[in-house]
């Protein structure tokens, strides 16, 4: 590549020039010239390039539209259609419909088209990325599995294994509102916001990587979703979390997404993950890119069972008297407790739930006798063991 200028405007509406040359670029922001390093020359010039060359729009070798599940296009172009971001196809022929999404290019089928919708098995052995990776470990770290399975298919059947995965393995939470005095049980974690998670793992992943894929694992104290590749176009975890342009790296592929119905708006998925956390009164919302991978982290911020207890009815209920608590400043008394959680649980159960949340120093009592109240105990920490 010969000497080459690109002038983009900063975020600051400051001019910006892009010289590359053969092995080496710099940067011109207003009247300062930076030099810059091999590894930002080579990102820089390799996103410069993406837009016109990228993993995703290039031939799918030996694939036909034979290959691809038929039904699922045309539910994409359905809802596309019903949701006024497409336009009505000119016939329900799946080639017509491929056309009109982008991914049928002077009758070539697009690497995208297989992602989306090719058929499992032929994606295990020509393209093995296409994988999600599930797992339920005891404890917070890896060290012992309760559940490890792996799924291979095309981009709208992981993300239906995914989410099966998490309403089969997660427990459930209760929370309570000012206004109602029955509980309401949810997962623990909002699914609208898993959801996005995992429909941004599968849209801006790096498919390149042969060894890639999506990783689903649950923690007794949270929940980590992982996708190959990192992040690109400057984007920063810190980004993330404050309003910012949507650049997908697999634009076809969120195209795609995004007519189905799948992802809502562009360039507000982080944030509609953190206002859900925020909702259901999780901890923040954590996003981590290491170079090799993008972590999205939940945390549930509430009781984390010890090793031996597999987080069931036992766990769950700590964690609603847990919530109780924390929604009264002045605390309850046992009496109040089981009556707010109940039928269906005992005045022992709770009696046992209140042990071994004082044992585990998460909570104390105010006054003895009948006006014995049970409060957070401030000095501890929920969620630590």
């Amino acid at each position: 590549m010969n000497n080459e200028l690109i002038t983009p405007l900063t975020a600051s509406g400051e001019s910006e020039t892009l010289e590359f040359k053969e092995t080496t670029g710099t940067r011109r922001v207003g009247n300062t010239t930076l030099v810059l390093s091999p590894d930002e020359y080579n990102r820089m010039l390799f996103e410069r390039m993406h837009s016109e060359q990228r993993w995703e729009n290039q031939p799918a070798a030996g694939w036909s539209i034979s290959d691809l599940d038929d039904a699922e296009i045309r539910r994409v172009v359905a809802e596309g259609v019903r949701r006024g971001r497409m336009d009505e196809p000119p016939s329900r022929e799946p080639a017509d419909l491929l056309r009109g999404l982008g991914l049928l290019h002077d009758g070539v089928l697009l690497r995208a088209a297989a992602v989306l919708f090719g058929n499992g098995e032929r994606l295990e052995v020509e393209m093995p990325q296409c994988l999600l990776r599930v797992a339920r470990f005891r404890g917070t770290d890896k060290m012992k599995f309760l559940d490890n399975r792996q799924f291979n298919g095309n981009a709208f059947t992981l993300l239906a294994n995914a989410e099966r995965f998490l309403r089969d393995s997660l427990p459930i939470a209760a929370r309570f509102e000012d206004d109602r005095f029955d509980r309401i049980d949810e997962p623990l974690y909002p699914p609208l916001a898993t959801r996005e998670a995992l429909a941004n793992a599968l849209c801006h992943r790096d498919y390149s990587i042969g060894g890639g894929s999506i990783g689903v694992a649950i923690y007794d104290d949270r929940l980590e979703i992982t996708s190959a590749g990192s992040l690109h176009f400057g984007l920063t975890p810190e980004k993330l979390f404050v309003p910012h342009e949507s650049r997908p790296w697999n634009p076809l592929i969120a195209r795609a997404f995004h007519r189905r119905g799948i992802i809502e708006e562009w360039g507000h998925g982080t944030l509609k993950m953190t206002d859900l956390t925020s909702a259901a009164g999780l901890p923040t919302l954590e996003i981590e890119d290491d170079g090799w991978c993008v972590t999205v982290r939940f945390r549930n911020g509430q009781f984390v069972p010890e090793s031996g207890d597999r987080g069931g009815r036992s766990a769950n209920r700590c964690a609603e008297v847990l919530v109780l608590l924390n929604r009264a400043e002045e605390g309850l008394t046992r009496r109040d407790i089981h009556a707010r959680l109940g039928t269906g649980v005992s005045e022992r159960q709770v009696r046992r739930a209140l042990e071994e949340l004082r044992d585990k120093r998460l909570v104390v009592t105010k006054n003895r006798g009948p006006l014995t109240r049970w409060v957070l105990n401030q000095g501890g920490a929920i969620g630590a063991r």
